[in-house]
């Protein structure tokens, strides 16, 4: 089989309360971009991918079709780890072309993307509800909301100020207690004589833990702010190739990695940094980059066959008003179900691709 086709293109979708507005210390947001990537095959069969847009870093601008177009097609889609080898298109577009290729592995061998990953150990996925920056109100009454829908974990955006940071956290507390596990994630915002003391003020909140605090390449800093303080640390922006995560784990710089296929080339890469870090004794939680139906499902499926993957998984999907797949995927409790039908096991609805393209 061989990969004869390739379409990208960008849609956006609205978010509605209460993730949006959803604030972070770069920018309120109430919508989601992403790039989706189709294959087509000699076969036949199509396969769907999704990557991020990448506002931030800037590895690349618009809907850089041609450039995965010349990678991509020719190949045999069951050739996954020369992909994860041989691309040069850097982890974002990489990871796009990658979900497409596992998708259509699965439709071609009518399993879905978990049993060619290693089989089930989970069926049902806990997801971490997630929260913008918000005032000691607003995260009070968000946070008792949360609860009611039968989360059992919260993550928030932080790293505008640790006073602003600390309110917030007073206010999950004073609304729910401990009834809710809480993540705070600065998204880089701090240097270290900032984090430390902030760090030190969060203990008594008992944080499950205080993800990158500091830029992704502090990761000696990372390691020194660990020993001082009792709120653990978790890393995602630094989590990217297996030879960071190595030093991240030789330095015992986190306690908690979050990685994600845009972060780490792909599927593959986040299997690879799991399994890393399970030999290391340092539990995973997957990254959300507020996903659509695609990259949902690949996150369920990864979970599903991962082992160490023991915690919530940062998930903001309710925030949706609408998918590009057709059913939505549903969520119950605070937990998501793995699509048992072949490859990602969702159905792209072509209408509502056309309906939200940039």
């Amino acid at each position: 089989m061989k990969i004869t086709h390739l379409t990208a293109l960008r849609v956006r979708i609205p978010q509605k309360p209460p993730i949006a507005p959803y604030a972070s210390r770069y920018r309120a947001t109430s919508a989601k971009e992403c790039i989706l990537v189709k294959l087509d095959t000699d076969a036949g069969i199509t396969g769907w991918g999704e990557t991020p847009e990448d506002w931030l870093t800037k590895t690349f601008e618009g809907t850089p079709e041609d450039r995965m177009r010349a990678q991509a097609v020719g190949r045999d889609p069951f050739d996954l780890a020369a992909w994860y080898a041989e691309n040069t298109l850097g982890s974002y577009l990489a990871s796009g072309v990658e979900m497409a290729m596992w998708d259509i592995v699965g439709k071609a061998t009518n399993q879905p993307l978990y049993k060619l990953l290693g089989g089930a150990i989970r069926k049902k996925i806990e997801l971490a509800a997630c929260m913008g920056i918000k005032s000691y109100d607003e995260a009070k009454t968000i946070a008792q909301g949360y609860v009611e829908q039968g989360f059992t974990t919260l993550k928030t955006k932080a790293g505008r100020g640790a006073e602003e940071d600390l309110e917030m956290v007073r206010g999950i507390r004073d609304g729910v207690g401990d009834r809710l596990k809480l993540r705070i994630d600065p998204n880089q915002g701090y240097a270290y004589d900032v984090a430390l003391p902030l760090a030190r003020d969060l203990e008594k909140y008992n944080l499950e833990y205080f993800e990158q605090p500091m830029p992704f390449s502090c990761i000696g800093e990372s390691a020194r702010l660990r020993k001082r303080t009792k709120t653990p640390l978790g890393l995602n922006e630094s989590v990217t190739t297996t030879e960071i995560v190595l030093q991240i784990l030789k330095l015992d710089a986190a306690d908690v990695l979050l990685p994600d296929t845009y972060q780490c080339g792909g599927i593959l890469g986040v299997k690879n940094v799991a399994t890393l870090c399970e030999a290391a004794g340092v539990p995973c939680v997957f990254h959300c980059a507020h996903d659509l139906g695609l990259k949902t499902a690949a996150m369920l499926h990864v979970v599903a066959s991962t082992p160490n993957f023991p915690l919530a998984n940062d998930c903001t999907y309710y925030g949706l008003t609408d998918d590009i797949i057709s059913p939505m995927h549903v969520i119950e409790r605070g937990h998501m179900n793995v699509p048992e039908a072949p490859g990602l096991g969702v159905h792209v609805d072509e209408a509502k691709v056309a309906k939200y393209r940039v």
